[in-house]
């Protein structure tokens, strides 16, 4: 007969607690389950910015390939991606129907600053994370006010700060005219090169002028600027309208001292190949991943691995287009926070991981790091100035930040 008195049973804890502790309590998020995560994102595959529509093909190729691999803990990764065509009441209508009719878990890299700016305020009443966002609009880091959302590539305004400090190194007297996107994204990129110019920008910048996403030239802006008498020249947008403004530029005799595209439409592929190669020798932007044209990388493992990658899970993809490099470091990104995430896949969790992360993405400029953490929610915060040869992006100086 077995007794069981106070002393065994204090014995029988002290003996339980030598054995393995039971393994966590799984919790899971909406679209999430033993053996699935459900989660989508918009993407322009249609309209203005359809050349950025490869990053969500990219990202689904990488995708793939993960749940090849078995995928991330056992769950295989379900990814929906829908074109919202870069138009913001189209965002909004697809961002709800992710949530409240397919059940996803959470967003991933929903493309666009006025389109994900749109979908932001109830994406963040319905406590959803909004997952690094393919935008570089310094809002997207305003966590204390909307903390189910966060961007991931280095922001406009740091990208600004970073041309600033160029001009006021080389140049300390020129005139500086800027073009603009007029829209969130566009108005921050303005910002930050004014500001990166402090006390000097009143006296710098000679000619300031926007355009519309919608327009289908710019060639009126470009010449304005020039006949303003500015030596220096900076240019923000999507490829498109970065191609153009380097068309009309050359095809005038504008030759600007220093001439910056911003690095949202610095493709090689879709910003200066429909310019004319020719036409951008001497443009200058700045990059924070490696530029697959940019011949110092074709030996280097990391960009072999890419490579092969590439042509396997994304056959006809273009291999200099900077977009798919975007797109597979930005799957990268995903997928170390679900890593980090284990069975806690609560939309808590996946937050608080989104904001706990400190990796290096194999396609990233050297010495540029992904890195959040309490009161950090801007990932990228570094970039490196390069300058275009005619054929490819030539790095120069080190990583920088604004």
């Amino acid at each position: 007969m077995i007794r069981t008195t106070r002393r065994t049973l204090m014995a029988g804890a002290a003996a339980f607690s030598i054995l393995p502790a039971r393994a966590a309590e799984k919790n899971y998020a909406p679209g999430i389950s033993d053996t699935e995560i459900l989660f989508g994102q918009t993407m322009p595959y249609s309209g203005p910015a359809s050349s950025y529509g490869t990053i969500g093909k990219a990202q689904a190729a990488y995708f793939a390939m993960i749940n090849e691999q078995g995928g991330v803990n056992g769950r295989k990764l379900n990814f929906v991606s829908l074109d919202d065509g870069y138009v913001p009441p189209k965002t909004v209508e697809l961002t709800r129907r992710l949530i409240e009719q397919d059940k996803v878990a959470f967003l991933f890299g929903p493309l666009g600053t006025p389109t994900t700016n749109a979908t932001r305020k109830y994406v963040n009443a319905k406590k959803v994370p909004q997952l690094f966002i393919a935008s570089g609009a310094t809002q997207f880091g305003e966590i204390e006010h909307y903390p189910w959302s966060i961007g991931w590539q280095p922001t406009y305004q740091v990208e600004g700060h970073i041309y600033a400090k160029y001009i006021l190194q080389q140049a300390p007297n020129a005139k500086v005219a800027v073009l603009y996107q007029n829209d969130d994204s566009g108005r921050d990129y303005f910002k930050g090169i004014k500001d990166g110019l402090g006390a000097a920008a009143d006296k710098m910048l000679t000619a300031v002028t926007t355009y519309e996403v919608t327009d289908p030239t710019i060639d009126s802006q470009i010449v304005s600027l020039q006949q303003s008498g500015a030596d220096a020249f900076f240019m923000t947008g999507i490829p498109k309208f970065d191609a153009m403004a380097i068309r009309k530029a050359y095809d005038i005799g504008w030759k600007p001292k220093i001439f910056f595209i911003s690095s949202t439409g610095s493709s090689v592929a879709t910003g200066i190949v429909p310019a004319g190669p020719e036409k951008a020798i001497g443009v200058m932007t700045a990059h924070y991943l490696k530029d697959p044209t940019d011949k110092q990388w074709a030996n280097e493992p990391a960009y072999q691995t890419w490579r092969t990658w590439l042509e396997k899970y994304y056959p006809g993809a273009d291999v200099n287009d900077v977009n798919n490099v975007y797109g597979y470091s930005t799957a990268q990104t995903l997928v170390q926070t679900l890593k980090q995430c284990g069975d806690d896949l609560s939309r808590e969790n996946i937050m608080k991981q989104a904001l706990s992360l400190d990796m290096a993405l194999p396609m990233a400029q050297p010495g540029i790091r992904v890195k959040t953490g309490p009161g950090d929610s801007y990932p990228l915060k570094q970039m490196r100035l390069v300058r275009f040869d005619g054929t490819t992006w030539v790095p120069f100086g080190e990583a920088m930040s604004g």
